[in-house]
């Protein structure tokens, strides 16, 4: 079995442990000589081009993705070839295109915030009127970990964007937390859900999850789940992203159709990792347990990472007084803000595991 990967980074690089456990051999299409997943074997080439997509795929049993910027004539040309993209093009076409995404959440009657499409300030001067004078922007394509999402109050904060094409308005949710739900479902529509887990955003960028999710059961963020993973037609790791609102509702923000960030955790945390799960899922093989082996895991990131240093450079330190923490580096390049790596701690106390898991974490600071 051979799994192609589109996308050089971290995700690419998390799935190699356990394609190697697995026997699963995985071959890499990275954008750039260097990139996370070199440990792997790896192609340079452009994930934009058909052909080069098409001669990476042709000696692969399957290809899924490390991001979800492949365009979709590339994703045609490869269907039209006969070989399996996992997802497939309709459903990344949902986390490709924000629009798309609203319009198919509201048609399978998923709890999203209040929205609209603008073309013109004017559109933007009547939304704002709508909502009490704010609202988030968000350019359709191509925004993550903070950017193209802008807060908007005033009619005219877009026009740079407007210049470009259409602009997707939403209402600024007054939310107490935001939370991940990570479903993984096989082509033969077998589903696996892991623990709905809280996310602590910082800058834009994700900077600590706790899983579970603390607090009362949370059932309707599984079933959202679930329902998006079936009415969408996903294959492999599907992460919904969700506002619990003050009044206690869950709003779905984001949809990842790919190993996510919130799932980190599962590699120490879980029976099965999201990494595992996923080449399980495009495979079509049975999936596995996403029961967590502790009652809480806490992973928190690694974002900039040591000045003038590896991480490597701090792991005697790191690992001489958190020995029960498990680390994680992901060979990138340090610069401001960017997750090049993240650490996990797991236990019984969630006070403990939370307090561990941010001493660690301080070894890599810059």
């Amino acid at each position: 079995m051979i799994v192609g990967v589109i996308g050089g980074g971290q995700l690419a690089r998390m799935m190699i442990p356990p394609a190697v456990e697995l026997g699963i051999e995985l071959r890499v299409l990275a954008e750039n000589e260097g990139s996370s997943a070199g440990l792997a074997a790896t192609a340079v080439g452009d994930h934009r081009d058909a052909a080069t997509v098409l001669a990476f795929a042709a000696e692969v049993d399957v290809v899924t993705f490390d991001h979800e910027h492949v365009p979709q004539d590339v994703l045609a040309a490869l269907a039209a070839a006969g070989i399996p993209v996992r997802p497939g093009a309709d459903a990344l076409l949902a986390a490709q295109d924000k629009i798309v995404m609203r319009q198919r959440l509201e048609h399978l009657g998923i709890p999203v915030p209040s929205w609209a499409t603008a073309d013109d300030a004017d559109a933007v001067a009547g939304f704002l009127a709508a909502h009490g004078g704010s609202a988030i922007a968000k350019t359709p394509r191509g925004g993550y970990d903070g950017k193209g999402v802008r807060v908007v109050r005033d009619a005219h904060d877009v026009d740079d964007w407007l210049a470009g094409g259409t602009v997707l308005l939403e209402e600024l949710v007054p939310f107490r937390r935001e939370l991940a739900q990570l479903v993984a479902r096989r082509p033969s529509g077998e589903i696996a859900v892991w623990p709905v887990v809280e996310t602590v955003q910082r800058d834009g960028v994700c900077a600590e999850v706790t899983a579970p999710a603390p607090g009362p059961d949370l059932a309707a963020a599984r079933e959202i789940g679930e329902r998006i993973a079936a009415g969408l037609d996903v294959t492999g790791v599907l992460a919904v992203e969700l506002f619990e609102t003050a009044d206690g509702r869950l709003l779905v923000n984001e949809l990842a159709m790919r190993p996510h960030n919130s799932g980190h955790w599962t590699i120490d945390g879980a029976v099965t990792s999201q990494f595992e799960q996923h080449l399980r899922a495009v495979l079509d093989l049975p999936l596995g347990d996403p029961s967590a082996r502790e009652p809480w895991s806490v992973m928190v990131n690694i974002l900039g990472g040591p000045a003038g240093a590896t991480i490597p450079d701090r792991y005697p330190a790191a690992m001489a007084a958190h020995p029960a923490v498990r680390f994680h580096d992901y060979g990138k390049a340090s610069r401001p803000g960017r997750k090049v790596g993240h650490v996990t701690s797991t236990g019984s106390d969630l006070d403990a595991v939370l307090a561990e898991a941010r001493a660690a974490a301080r070894f890599f600071d810059a």
